[in-house]
């Protein structure tokens, strides 16, 4: 395992330095976190990260995701903070995976700690339902 915190530790470093963001948390997510990883399953890297400020200053969208084609059995995904957090106050099943990865490769200004204890305050299984719903934002049948 070491071997491969040093490799997506370099991955990540890459990303900072070719997008001009800053990691703030990386986790694995899928089987290889949850223990039910084949010969074949590949380590499922996922991070949240922040751009500089004057980015979030621009009245532009912008891209808010950054994606990494399968290298070397990596498959590294990361979500902007400001997304991160908007996914949040929609009890998002992604993000709470992330959050709650017994693997964590990352966690800059204990993120992830901070979030977990705003979880128990404001995880919502309604408003995960409505995010969900085929009905649409907020509207029930």
């Amino acid at each position: 395992m070491p071997d491969i915190i040093e490799a997506v530790h370099a991955v990540l470093r890459q990303i900072e330095f070719e997008e001009k963001v800053r990691v703030l948390y990386a986790c694995e997510s899928g089987s290889r976190a949850w223990g039910f990883s084949s010969q074949d399953s590949d380590y499922d890297v996922r991070f949240l990260y922040i751009h500089p400020q004057e980015w979030y200053l621009s009245i532009d969208d912008r891209r808010d995701v950054i994606e990494r084609p399968i290298t070397a059995g990596l498959d590294v995904n990361g979500w902007d903070i400001r997304k991160a957090l908007r996914l949040f106050r929609k009890s998002n099943p992604p993000l709470f995976e992330w959050l709650g990865s017994p693997i964590i490769y990352f966690d800059q200004f204990t993120l992830a700690t901070s979030l977990r204890c705003l979880a128990e305050t404001y995880y919502s299984p309604p408003g995960l339902y409505l995010s969900l719903s085929p009905y649409g934002r907020g509207k029930l049948p």
